[in-house]
């Protein structure tokens, strides 16, 4: 693939100079004159692109690497094709992650609407009660609303609603057309686009007539370095605060209910759906498109599933599965069960119609 517009090569580092900042060893000392520009995957990585091999599965691939080096674990290096240098750390994965930072810092935030002459655009409106510390940009057609706070380095996309009231702190990002009410943010946060946060829950109660609306006065809580993706909604809670905890990422469809309380770095994929009131401790993973009960406590650092139904408490460090969510062991015993039932039907029912 070519380089692009959308995000284009860094204008060049030496491979020296990135194994230097990442605190990795080069195998080569000679290579460290090469020029990096960017990222790329083991096959199609040319003389100014990083990539970076996690196993032997990817041996095949390094066969026509021309990479500017690879990033790797010592016990991988051997595999690297002796023209190409190696990057060595014990943390590959990450390196690889920090040296996209590096190359591609502009693809670490959402797009932002381009170069404006002035921090706030005239086509923003921003109320005369707003407070924005300095270095606030505001793109054309964002709202900020009466007594609103904006901290320094942030930046408020095309399109946002920051409504009254509301805390953003310093250097984030809300992204065009993510809308934020009722809701206090950390520093360092990113907002992606379309996202909804501190809109009403969902509570209704009986009456003679139909559901009747239960008051939704309560606040979300965003702490420092949270990222939330496109189009995920977080309600702000019923008379207590919905909350999301320092460092956590979520990705996008997310749907979090009023008066949850999610820990500190946790890892939540898309389409996850949890109900109110459910405490989630520090470091908790869950898999896309599972769904959380409501009223529950998931301990901290539990692994969950993808597609898994969550009906009751989950112990702390647990590996939950399935539907209802049951210890991985029991899952994978069932789903092994159940294969071997329908391989059994399925070979009576060929040797019925071969008969």
């Amino acid at each position: 693939m070519e380089y692009n517009g959308f995000f284009p090569p860094h204008e060049g580092m030496r491979l020296k100079d990135i194994a230097d900042r990442l605190g990795a060893e080069l195998s080569d000392e000679a290579a460290g004159e090469r020029i990096v520009r960017s990222v790329a995957p083991v096959y199609r990585a040319k003389s100014d692109q990083l990539c970076y091999i996690l196993s032997r599965k990817n041996r095949e691939e390094l066969l026509t690497c021309e990479a500017a080096a690879v990033i790797c674990d010592a016990a991988l290096a051997s595999s690297i094709p002796p023209h190409i240098p190696a990057l060595i750390s014990k943390t590959p994965h990450t390196l690889f992650a920090q040296a996209g930072a590096l190359l591609h810092p502009s693809a670490m935030r959402p797009s932002t609407f381009g170069r404006m002459d002035t921090a706030i655009s005239p086509s923003a409106h921003v109320d005369p009660s707003a407070r924005l510390e300095d270095g606030v940009v505001v793109e054309p057609f964002a709202v900020i609303g009466a007594e609103a706070h904006i901290g320094a380095g942030t930046r408020i996309g095309p399109g946002a609603i920051i409504g009254a009231n509301v805390q953003v702190g310093r250097d984030c990002t809300i992204a065009g057309g993510a809308s934020i009410v009722a809701a206090l943010l950390g520093n360092n946060v990113i907002i992606h686009n379309g996202a909804r946060i501190g809109q009403d829950g969902f509570g209704y109660a009986p009456g003679p007539r139909g559901m009747l609306k239960i008051v939704q006065i309560g606040r979300v809580i965003i702490q420092d370095n949270v990222e939330i993706g496109a189009n995920t909604t977080v309600d702000r809670g019923t008379m207590d605060d919905t909350v999301i905890g320092e460092g956590t990422k979520i990705d996008n469809q997310v749907q979090i209910g009023h008066n949850v309380r999610i820990g500190r770095h946790c890892g939540i994929v898309s389409k996850v759906g949890i109900a109110g009131s459910t405490r989630i401790g520090d470091g908790v993973m869950i898999g896309g498109a599972a769904g959380i009960n409501g009223h529950i406590t998931i301990g901290d650092g539990v692994q969950i599933a993808a597609m898994s139904g969550v009906v009751a408490d989950v112990p702390p460090g647990a590996r939950y599965g399935g539907t209802p969510a049951r210890p991985m062991k029991y899952f994978l015993r069932d789903m092994a069960d159940i294969l071997a039932r329908v391989e059994e039907r399925d070979k009576k029912t060929g040797e019925k119609n071969n008969g």
